[in-house]
């Protein structure tokens, strides 16, 4: 893919919606990507630069924009553009349809958009022509997938605040997708693909028309667009020779050793491949008293089970040779790592216009229509790991041989841990996101006295109805009830609890590979499952003004001035079982009533326990923004200040203001130039961090020394304040210097501190803390409860951490003609890098450490922010082809910071600063090619294969089970063939 970093204030193509931007290529590379004509003789070209409200010839802006131009977005002939954009080095931990695949209960499953800097998508400003989009979840975040691709000329992507020019959330930068306003005719794309293991099918279908009305002052602009991507199927039990053959899932995980135990001078954590979680089994395992080791396989037969590490069943619920969670080796067969997809299912579909009216030469009014659907599958995992249940010694399932152990051992009941091997189908999650939204408005010129001043202005209103949906999943108090069956008259087998009975429970065999009735599957795991539907709503009305009201000694000075109300607000409504039952969630005859289930807090269901909630914010803005040319001078160069200022009160958190000053010199120097920019950018807290309902989740945490199973109870905080950043940057840029025509280079150093921050404690920085001693984090948690399923670990959000990341981008291009040796076209080389020096997080809790996640390549600590992420590309074009190769890198990283590795002579491991043997994770290089041949002056082939060398992702262990990737750095598809045609008339 070649990504430009397209024009200096290039002169915009004529047109009311015609834009620029300032970066840093050549003259050659800065031609608009469409003539986009204007209506009307005496139109005069506009120039909209991203990260700017200034529209001014000349202005060069002090904030680094780089431009992903149509020409680059073809080459990389994606299905989704979020995919194209993504791969930009300084979007760090972005996520997408292979993310959060393993997750039942967040609600982000399919969700694609984008995080700058590593700060996360909230802290990321995404625009459509310049305004603010409906967001697709209460976080506050767009579905990129929701946006009308088709039509998209050209993507900017402004690394740096950009709060005072854009409003909230532009902590990390602006990405703004800016469409073709002004085309006409006809633009088709048809694009299919599938991956070298032959799954993950796609095809993207796109038209778009464009036309001129009523004496040429009404253009219209519609487009279609459906797009499908298959996604991977479900994995397996085990580790089982991966999906469709991708082989390389090895079970990688960490051994973890309590820290008392480390005073042998070995360390806590030793990496592993083979992990045996040695508390449950496919169909069950007996893991604790004196008859620790037994295990059921097919027709409910006991067994031998096979730990690994030579291990040997201690009967306390530890095996020697292992430490919890794992052993190494053995009987893998009740695994599940491998089970949960790879890569969401996506559909799309997107029908958007716009209808422009030119009321004279200098006014247009507009309005436009987006209307779509993006609708997503995956599979959490299979069946359903319980590693700490009781079994009663008379429970009718078990065979006559464990009945008489127990009597011979005088016990009465033992644990137990299934990962319920019984259940035939893997969890599915089926998620639904509609979205309308319509935006009406005008823009034009108007003069007073000798200055003219453009405007804009628009209102818009968007509604994202959300719907999720879960199958195949189980009701835990139905589980638990039906597995504890007695005998009963006639030699029946019934439920013990004379409660459950009444209320129609069927008794359910988990011991082994066993078939159990249609109406005990039908009891455990409900056909009508967890769901949830939601409602965002957002309105928005703003007004600019820009203009160059007079001049000073070096040139005219911009002027730019606006307002702009929003209004943010959410309802959700969640199925009784899982929310509750309660006025919000009533019981129904999907959902009766039942004296098993837990009427007050609900979280009924092993995952997927949605929550019933709303809330609403509201939002006015007034910001100015100004442009001083202070310098022109031969000997000295050119110089400009560019300042800007933005008040902005909050409905929820009061006024805050955000401001930034920052300057462009231009040196004699043919080419060379320095910029840089200082900023207070603000976020305001969103609507799931005020007002969200509790989102449980499972995970697992290391507690004095052994894995426990808990619920994440995660809820919103609404004494939320804004967050405060200060972001600087400062560079230079070389462009297309007389001694080097076509070269051009850029670096620029960033430093942002966020003071303030909102952040939430993991589940395990919790416990740790709780371990050593905070009893305001004790509070937070249970982790000792006899009953399975309710320990519980309580998150919410809080105003108190210090975020700093420092760093730095480097971009180099250059573009040559092959005449000189007698070749047709041009030849283009391009490299974009960024390398990031730290990222540290200060919670500023009593007992927990400042962490740095720069260079972290493993999901254990953090796992999104590479020390050097890069993208390469190598293009040759000309007027009847293009063939083009890029090279994707991520640097070698370590799991975590604050491990100290080492093999012996190790010092005590302690939570903030644990010791392990190998705390290296390599990086990977991904190599892609394509190319395109036009068949006629209208219509071209093209093609794409990515990760040619089908490389494999890099093991990522965790300290529980997990899929063992991490898909914000690497490759998890495998090599990636397209084709397809591409048509304009």
């Amino acid at each position: 893919m070649t990504m430009s970093a397209a024009a200096q204030a290039q002169e915009a193509s004529p047109g009311p919606e015609a834009e620029a931007t300032e970066t840093t290529a050549t003259p050659a590379e800065a031609t608009a990507p469409e003539a986009l004509p204007a209506s009307g003789d005496s139109a005069e070209p506009e120039l909209v630069i991203t990260g700017s409200r200034l529209s001014s010839r000349g202005f060069n802006q002090p904030t680094p924009t780089t431009t992903i131009t149509l020409d680059d977005i073809q080459k990389a002939a994606q299905p989704n553009l979020f995919a194209t954009i993504r791969q930009l080095p300084s979007l760090l931990g972005s996520s997408g349809r292979t993310t959060r695949v393993n997750s039942t209960s967040s609600g982000q499953q399919g969700l694609s958009s984008f995080s700058l800097r590593g700060l996360g998508e909230v802290r990321t400003l995404t625009l459509l022509d310049g305004q603010r989009v409906t967001p697709a979840n209460f976080i506050g975040v767009p579905d990129i997938s929701q946006f009308p691709q088709l039509l998209v000329e050209r993507v900017d992507v402004v690394t740096g605040g950009a709060s005072a020019s854009y409003g909230s959330d532009a902590v990390g930068g602006v990405v703004n997708f800016i469409t073709n306003k002004r085309f006409e005719g006809v633009r088709a794309n048809l694009l299919t693909g599938i991956t070298t293991y032959g799954d993950d099918k796609n095809v993207t279908a796109q038209l778009a028309w464009g036309g001129k009305l009523a004496d040429d002052r009404l253009h219209i602009q519609v487009s279609g667009e459906y797009g499908y991507e298959q996604g991977l199927p479900h994995g397996d039990f085990g580790v089982s020779g991966g999906v469709n053959g991708r082989d390389w899932y090895n079970a990688a995980a960490f051994l973890t050793r309590p820290n008392s135990a480390t005073v042998d001078g070995r360390p806590k954590y030793f990496y592993i491949e083979g992990a045996q979680q040695y508390q449950y089994a496919k169909f069950g395992l007996i893991n604790s008293g004196p008859l620790q080791g037994t295990a059921f396989g097919a027709n409910g037969v006991p067994f031998q089970f096979q730990y690994g590490s030579n291990g040997v069943p201690l009967g306390n619920g530890q095996v020697s040779g292992c430490f919890s969670p794992f052993c190494v080796g053995g009987d893998l067969s009740g695994q599940i790592g491998e089970s949960p997809s790879i890569a969401s299912r996506i559909e799309r579909m997107v029908g958007y216009s716009r209808a422009g009216y030119d009321i004279d030469a200098r006014t247009e009014v507009f309005a436009t229509v987006t209307l779509a659907r993006v609708l997503s599958r995956n599979f959490p995992n299979m069946g359903a790991e319980r590693p700490s249940l009781t079994i009663q010694c008379d429970n009718a399932f078990l065979p006559a041989s464990i009945r008489t152990a127990c009597a011979a051992n005088n016990i009465t009941s033992f644990g137990f841990g299934t990962s319920t091997g019984q259940f035939p189908d893997p969890i599915k999650v089926n998620t639904k996101r509609d979205q309308q939204r319509y935006v009406l408005g005008i823009n034009g010129r108007f003069d007073t006295g000798a200055t003219e001043w453009r405007y804009d202005a628009y209102g818009a209103y968007g509604i994202s109805d959300i719907a999720v949906d879960v199958s195949d999943i189980s009701l835990q108090p139905h589980f638990n009830a039906a597995i504890d069956a007695v005998a009963g008259p006639n030699g029946t087998i019934v439920c013990r609890s004379a409660v459950a009975r009444a209320a129609g429970c069927v008794p359910f065999n988990v011991f082994g590979d066993v078939q159990n009735s249609a109406e005990a599957f039908a009891y455990v795991i409900p056909e009508n499952g967890p769901r949830q539907r939601s409602k965002q709503e957002q309105t928005v009305v703003a007004f600019n003004v820009t203009g160059e009201p007079f001049s000073s000694w070096a040139g005219p000075v911009a002027l730019a001035f606006g307002i702009e109300g929003r209004e943010e607000k959410y309802r959700t409504t969640a199925d009784p079982y899982g929310n509750g039952i309660g006025p919000a969630s009533p019981t129904s005859a999907l959902y009766p009533a039942d004296p098993l289930l837990n009427t007050t807090i609900g979280n009924n269901w092993y995952a997927g326990n949605y929550k019933s909630g709303k809330g609403r914010y509201g939002v006015r803005e007034a910001y100015a923004e100004v442009n001083f040319p202070f310098l022109k001078s031969e000997m000295l160069g050119e110089a400009n200040l560019n300042a800007a200022i933005r008040v902005t009160d909050y409905s929820t958190s009061g006024t805050v203001e955000a401001w930034k000053i920052g300057g462009v010199w231009e040196t004699p120097i043919d080419g060379l130039r320095f910029r840089a920019v200082t900023s207070r950018d603000v976020r305001a807290p969103n609507l799931s961090e005020l007002f969200a309902a509790q989102i449980v989740t499972n995970a697992t945490v290391i507690y004095r020394g052994n894995s426990i199973n808990v619920q994440n109870r995660a809820t919103g905080n609404t004494d939320l304040d804004p967050e405060i950043a200060r972001n600087t940057e400062v560079g230079v840029v070389l462009s297309n210097p007389g001694w080097l025509p076509g070269f051009s280079a850029s670096f620029d150093y960033y430093d942002i501190k966020i003071g303030n921050a909102i952040i939430a404690l993991s589940n395990q920085q919790i416990v740790d803390l709780c371990e050593a001693g905070s009893q305001d984090q004790c509070a937070k948690v249970l982790l000792d409860s006899p009953i399975p399923g309710t320990n519980y670990v309580e998150v919410s959000a809080f105003n108190a951490a210090n975020i700093k990341t420092r760093g730095f981008d480097i971009e180099l291009s250059y573009r040559m003609p092959l005449s000189g040796v007698g070749l047709p076209g041009t030849f283009t080389l391009r490299a974009l890098g960024t390398h990031v020096i730290e990222y540290v997080t200060d919670p500023d809790v009593i007992g927990a450490i400042p962490t740095d996640t720069a260079g972290v390549n493993g999901l254990v600590g953090g796992g999104t922010i590479p020390d050097w992420k890069a993208l390469f590309t190598q293009s040759w074009d000309t007027d009847k082809f293009s063939l083009n190769i890029s090279e994707r890198f991520v640097s070698d990283g370590v799991y975590s910071n604050e491990w100290i590795e080492c093999q012996t002579n190790c010092p005590v491991a302690t939570n903030q600063h644990p010791t392990v043997d190998d705390n290296s994770m390599d990086g990977a290089l991904y190599v892609d090619i394509g190319g395109s041949y036009n068949l006629t002056e209208q219509v071209s082939a093209y093609f794409r294969v990515d990760n040619v060398f089908n490389k494999d992702p890099e093991p990522n262990p965790l300290t529980g089970v997990g899929p063992g990737i991490n898909p914000f750095l690497y490759d998890v598809l495998g090599r990636v063939f397209r084709l397809g045609v591409r048509a304009t008339f």
